[in-house]
């Protein structure tokens, strides 16, 4: 697993994308503070860049830092989750612009995986963590169900857990800091 990371970090650090198992599903990623590598992504993705990305930060600590201010409730949801649960929060910041929302969110998963703990970590830093596959497609369960567009489309393909069935996504809510909750996806 170390020298993954080290040779996904070297990537990342170059505005590269990568594939990667997460927590839920294999993901598209790059660096979350870098534009033109979150550009990339949208091309890849086929997707409108008014679609927000969700990131993966490693800990309460490193989300701090790319959230103004984190309502009380967010650590008791994901305190108590029980599976893995993206967050949207109020007012984000350092982040690349074009992976903010129009309204000043954005969406943070701490995830429960070593691999994109220790990615996080080292990189001191958010990861852009997309599906793996072209925006309206079916979301590939599996390594051996991404589309080759996506493989081709990505700098680096992590070398781990491509046995791994993946059958859903996070959960998703939105917290506002007026105290408002909202699921988005179950």
């Amino acid at each position: 697993m170390n020298t993954e990371i080290k040779n996904v970090l070297q990537v990342l650090k170059n505005g590269g994308l990568i594939l990667y198992p997460t927590d839920t599903v294999w993901g598209i990623g790059c660096d979350a503070t870098n534009p033109e590598a979150v550009k990339k992504v949208y091309k890849l993705k086929q997707r409108e860049d008014s679609k927000a990305l969700i990131c993966l930060v490693a800990d309460d600590r490193m989300l701090k830092k790319y959230v103004k201010k984190i309502p009380e409730a967010a650590y008791s949801i994901i305190d108590i989750s029980e599976k893995p649960i993206t967050i949207i929060y109020d007012e984000a910041q350092h982040l690349a612009l074009n992976l903010i929302a129009d309204d000043g969110t954005i969406a943070i998963r701490i995830p429960n995986d070593d691999f994109c703990y220790q990615l996080s970590r080292k990189l001191n830093g958010a990861i852009v963590s997309t599906s793996a596959n072209v925006s309206g497609q079916p979301t590939p369960k599996s390594f051996k169900e991404i589309a080759p567009a996506i493989l081709k489309g990505v700098d680096y393909v992590v070398n781990l857990h491509h046995e791994k069935i993946c059958d859903k996504p996070s959960s998703i809510i939105k917290l506002s800091n007026s105290g408002i909750v909202k699921v988005i996806r179950e």
